[in-house]
């Protein structure tokens, strides 16, 4: 007997009951906590020292910058480090990026490149405009 014609016959040998869908309680997202600051930042911040490969740390960095919010230099260190743990110059100049899209002006930006020049120099991490002035 073939498998599809097997897997058919074990179909109607079934109960009406055991082919029902199973019932499922669905949480709707209202029943969330909101999360603080302080916790999104230490969440990240963790998430980011544990990092073990650069798929990880892209995933952490999508998650990161789809919140509505600008994350913390906090967790942009780390994220910058972690990139650079799994050698991936790339994603590190990429961090700095995405900062820039999320803060509201130019004097945000430069606010972060001099809070974060440190870490910057320490990894030779350069920004998109040292890399390619106009």
């Amino acid at each position: 007997m073939m498998r599809t014609q097997m897997l058919a016959t074990v179909l109607r040998a079934r109960p009406a009951v055991a082919r029902a869908a199973p019932k499922f309680v669905r949480m709707s997202s209202s029943e969330h906590g909101q999360e603080t600051f302080e916790a999104f930042t230490e969440r990240y911040v963790t998430f980011f020292k544990n990092a073990e490969d650069l798929f990880e740390v892209q995933r952490g960095l999508n998650n990161c910058f789809a919140h509505d919010l600008v994350p913390a230099p906090a967790v942009v260190e780390e994220a910058v480090r972690a990139a650079r743990r799994v050698n991936d110059f790339a994603t590190a100049v990429r961090v700095f990026e995405g900062v820039r899209e999320k803060v509201e002006n130019k004097q945000q930006y430069q606010a972060y490149l001099e809070e974060l020049k440190g870490i910057r120099e320490e990894l030779g991490v350069n920004t998109v405009e040292e890399l390619y002035p106009h």
